[in-house]
């Protein structure tokens, strides 16, 4: 498990940057070199793709931030994927799930949904009656060891998601909070929620030398401001990250020790080699022709 990281949390209503430091922090504060509003389809609005940020951010390699609303039908469609684990963060509303793993159910809102595809796995899922569903999807490219590991799901409720002050864990660690989810090490994944005019200062384990965010709601000063809807990358550095919320806020951060691989992609995989996507995919293909057979296709 990677080193714990450190948080200060305080009301700093004059905005006073490195006022409340503390001296036991690296004094480096990361810059911001990126910031995207992404591309809007419908309710969907893709921020990071494996062919373009993912490649800056490795292991993070796809995000989509979306509000739909129940119309009875799957949001996408059972579809498959290898190489990468899913991770859907509900903040409003709830998650139908189901999986080729033979898992179904709900998460409702403040839960989680963690799907670890490695060598192949199909699921599909849609919101549930009620509020309009609105999450963030994130992929994670796993690493050598584990791409065409046996699939593996877990759906997190609410409750059990451990918290450190403003700070809902939701992969790694952070203080004394730690994640249920059996995630490859080197990763920190937050949701974090500031109160107006708050500050936040993260300090990743000096190993994390790739690290972002995307605002949810509200807006964050940091070396810039990063809108509502805006994800935004960090400088490669052991620097600390320093924010202020201006209005109450709410966002996902992550942090990490960079993805070494290449990413070699298929339609939905992302593996570490040619050899490896092609074993993924001979799998997707073997799932698939069950689930034809079963009339789910």
């Amino acid at each position: 498990m990677s080193k714990t990281a450190t948080n200060i949390r305080t009301r700093d209503m004059s905005f006073e940057m490195g006022a409340l430091r503390n001296p036991a922090l690296p004094e480096t504060e990361r810059r911001i070199v990126f910031r995207s509003a992404g591309r809007r389809h419908g309710p969907i609005t893709r921020l990071v793709s494996p062919s373009d940020v993912g490649e800056m951010i490795k292991p993070f390699v796809f995000l989509d931030h979306a509000e739909v609303a129940f119309t009875g039908e799957p949001l996408a469609g059972i579809h498959p994927h290898s190489g990468i684990a899913t991770l859907t963060t509900v903040l409003q509303g709830g998650l139908a799930y189901e999986d080729t793993t033979g898992k179904e159910g709900q998460v409702w809102q403040g839960g989680l949904e963690w799907m670890k595809a490695g060598k192949g796995v199909w699921h599909d899922g849609g919101p549930l009656e009620g509020d309009p569903l609105r999450v963030f999807q994130l992929w994670i490219a796993l690493p050598a060891q584990e791409e065409l590991g046996p699939p593996e799901s877990q759906y997190i409720p609410a409750e059990v998601v451990e918290e450190d002050g403003p700070v809902r864990v939701i992969l790694g660690q952070h203080g004394p909070a730690r994640s249920r989810i059996r995630a490859p090490e080197g990763i920190n994944y937050f949701h974090v929620r500031l109160k107006d005019r708050e500050r936040w200062v993260y300090a990743p384990p000096r190993n994390h030398n790739v690290a972002w965010l995307a605002v949810d709601k509200g807006q964050i000063i940091a070396s810039e401001t990063i809108e509502s809807g805006q994800v935004a990358v960090f400088e490669e550095s052991n620097g600390v990250i320093e924010l202020h919320a201006e209005g109450a806020t709410s966002f996902v951060l992550g942090s990490a020790i960079k993805h070494p691989h290449p990413l070699v992609l298929g339609y939905y995989s992302v593996h570490t080699s040619a050899i490896a996507l092609a074993r993924g995919e001979a799998e997707i293909r073997r799932i698939g022709s069950r689930l034809s057979a079963a009339g789910r296709l």
